[in-house]
């Protein structure tokens, strides 16, 4: 019988190792007794099921009858899914940074008995290549010394959990001004490639948290250099092959600086954050290409990232047939045999086929060699290509797919699709973020708590603050978009949870795990960027939203105090903080852009205007009738102008008077959103 205990879980990384010779436990209490009770250590791997590596080192190492011999005789082997348990890959990523390693996935770190690290590693080969060890002489030599040098393995986790328990809250960081922000826009603009766009060198990330700062700095410093550095970058990744020109979507980041060659698997967050990206600036740009990214992005995301419940699912895998990006590349000799001669000759040329490829001999359809979209007719005639070609991918063996639901990751998605979905005018967009939404709220939710992760109705891990925050996030847009008071009511709510299991009394900020979540030894607090933003960023504009929204002066009182906790974070690397710097924005500015409507041709021109144009972080709400109990003080009481729609301007608690001129409105949010 065997004794792989992964059959019964509900990840779909998991479940990739069920059948594994290695004996595998899941996280939990019984995995840590087991250790105890043999005296071996803990053999901790961490991974995700669309990761490439994962895969290269399954195959090589776990599938491996020795390999797994090994394992099993000198280890209590865990399997963790990093997006499941994004509170346990913290940790132990931030262990292996410690010892002054690179990180990445496959995480594979040694603990003693009670979970503390003492050593790890990523990947790790067969047999002994790339300068790295061979797996199983780490596995032999790391047996050893924990048997041998029981002080020695005492001393490294001693040593690595003060490091990770270490306060940086202590003390006074440089304050938050329009006068650092502005510096810090144009050193960002610097870092970027004039040419390609994204951070100058490769590979090549989104890294949406940098970007979404520039582009505000942008806006609010008029730094033109700033601008176009957001605009070329999207631009760029918008033609390269990191974005799929068959299905839409992009993949996770570009192994060359040119955004040609992608790492192939495809991340519901980066799509998000793309999307709502590409959506402020398209309002700023009018951009076709932008206008027309998205909506191929949305429409991927309806096609191929749903669930059976209407929310939204985690990743599509990188390799197909044990192949990365198989199922997206292409030869000549396949686009002919679909296309004929005649179009093909045409496709061909529009996205850099060649008969030598790009890629291992097959070709990444990219439009990098075009300075932009075509005329209409051209592309009208090369979507109908497209859509052949898609057909006929559609009979491939398809990459694998990752169906769980994360709520931290819906949040952000619901977020950026009801935005999306009120500046291009699509309500079916926004429908899409309300039914996901309903899924987090009713299904994803025990005796008033989030959790975080579900697959086909099952959930147990944890929630962190990051799905509070970004679901807050997504209710706060949601009202924005439909004027649905329960959204707002909650936001309220889920801050209430927050506040109680999450927020640090002592020096304020909020932890990653819950102060009931019992299996993680020692409990995170960061606003560091990552490849999603930070919970701690996200609140800042969350509260300063909820300030504006409410009139209540302690949600802005609480955002201080996040941005006070991390203030000798941000006097060491402001850099690495770009989320929460964004932020602090709407602390320094809180906008609010009210339209009451009135008559339809009015409110038709006045909503127009405010679609185009950027006022990143703002909110923007439309009400009827005479404004509620919404907004400052100032602003509550205000109506219609005659029966015309009006507009209010809101910056802190003043209010600008009505007004019902497109221009005049204009002009408003122009001054407004900017200072010299």
């Amino acid at each position: 019988m065997s004794r792989n205990r992964l059959g019964d879980e509900s990840s779909p990384y998991l479940i990739q190792h069920r059948d594994n010779p290695v004996h595998w436990w899941a996280w939990g209490p019984e995995a840590l007794a087991e250790a105890k009770a043999t005296g071996k250590p803990i053999l901790l791997s961490i991974g995700y099921s669309a990761c490439h590596w994962c895969h290269v080192m399954a195959h090589e190492s776990f599938e491996d009858e020795v390999t797994a011999r090994v394992m099993n005789d000198h280890f209590v082997s865990i399997k963790v899914d990093r997006e499941e348990r994004p509170d346990i890959d913290a940790i132990y990523m931030g262990a292996l940074h410690r010892l002054g390693q690179q990180g990445g996935w496959p995480l594979t770190m040694f603990l003693d008995s009670d979970a503390r690290p003492f050593w790890g590693g990523t990947y790790f080969p067969k047999t002994s290549m790339y300068g790295r060890p061979s797996f199983v002489d780490v596995l032999m030599r790391v047996s050893e010394i924990y048997r041998k040098e029981p002080d020695k393995v005492a001393g490294n986790a001693d040593a690595l959990m003060q490091s990770l328990a270490e306060r940086s809250d202590d003390g006074a960081g440089p304050e938050v001004t329009d006068g650092l922000l502005r510096e810090v826009t144009s050193r960002l603009a610097r870092a970027v490639d004039p040419i390609h766009g994204g951070i100058t060198g490769a590979p090549k990330f989104p890294q949406w948290s940098f970007f979404w700062l520039l582009w505000r700095g942008a806006i609010r410093y008029r730094n033109d250099p700033a601008k176009a550095a957001v605009v070329k970058t999207l631009e760029r990744m918008t033609m390269g092959g990191i974005y799929d020109h068959l299905g839409g979507g992009f993949a996770r980041y570009s192994v060359d600086e040119l955004w040609l060659v992608p790492h192939f698997e495809k991340m519901l967050y980066d799509n998000a954050l793309l999307l709502d990206l590409m959506t402020e600036v398209w309002r700023e740009t009018q951009s076709p290409l932008l206008a027309t990214r998205i909506a191929e992005t949305v429409d991927w995301m309806a096609r191929e990232m749903i669930d059976e419940n209407a929310a939204f699912t985690a990743a599509l895998d990188a390799d197909s047939e044990g192949e990365e990006g198989k199922f997206y590349v292409w030869t000549a000799g396949e686009i002919d045999d679909v296309l004929g001669a005649d179009d093909a000759g045409i496709f061909k040329s529009a996205y850099g086929v060649t008969p030598e490829g790009n890629f291992e001999g097959h070709t990444i359809l990219n439009r990098l060699d075009a300075k932009g979209l075509g005329t209409p007719d051209e592309e009208t005639r090369l979507a109908v290509m497209r859509a052949k070609l898609l057909a006929r991918r559609a009979g491939r063996v398809r990459p694998g797919w990752d169906d769980k639901i994360l709520a931290d990751w819906n949040g952000l998605t619901i977020a950026a699709l009801a935005r999306a979905g009120t500046v291009f005018d699509r309500p079916e967009w926004v429908n899409m973020a309300r039914k996901a939404f309903t899924v987090v709220v009713e299904m994803m939710t025990v005796s008033g708590r989030l959790v975080h992760a579900m697959r086909h109705g099952r959930g147990r891990a944890p929630a962190t603050s990051g799905d509070y925050a970004n679901m807050i996030w997504a209710a706060l847009r949601l009202y924005q978009a439909t004027g649905d008071d329960s959204d707002l009511a909650q936001a309220r709510r889920w801050l209430e949870v927050m506040d109680a299991h999450y927020w640090d009394e002592r020096a304020g900020g909020y932890f990653t795990a819950a102060d009931d979540t019992s299996d993680v030894v020692v409990r995170l607090k960061t606003a560091t960027d990552d490849a999603t933003p930070s919970a701690n960023a996200v609140m800042v504009s969350n509260l300063a939203a909820l300030g504006t929204l409410t009139g209540e002066p302690r949600f802005q009182e609480r955002a201080e105090a996040i941005l006070r906790a991390f203030s000798m974070d941000l006097s060491r690397n402001l850099g690495g903080h770009t989320g929460l710097l964004a932020a602090a924005i709407d602390l320094l500015s809180p906008q609010l852009i009210v339209v009451v409507e009135g008559d339809a041709e009015t409110g038709t021109e006045l909503r127009s205007a405010l679609r185009g144009l950027s006022v990143p972080g703002a909110l923007e709400l439309r009400l009827r009738g005479t404004v509620g109990e919404v907004g400052p003080p100032a602003l509550r009481g205000k109506s219609t102008d005659d029966g015309r729609s009006s507009a209010f301007v809101c910056l802190g608690p003043q209010c600008s008077l009505p007004v019902t001129s497109a221009d005049e409105l204009r002009r408003l949010v122009l001054d407004q959103r900017s200072i010299v």
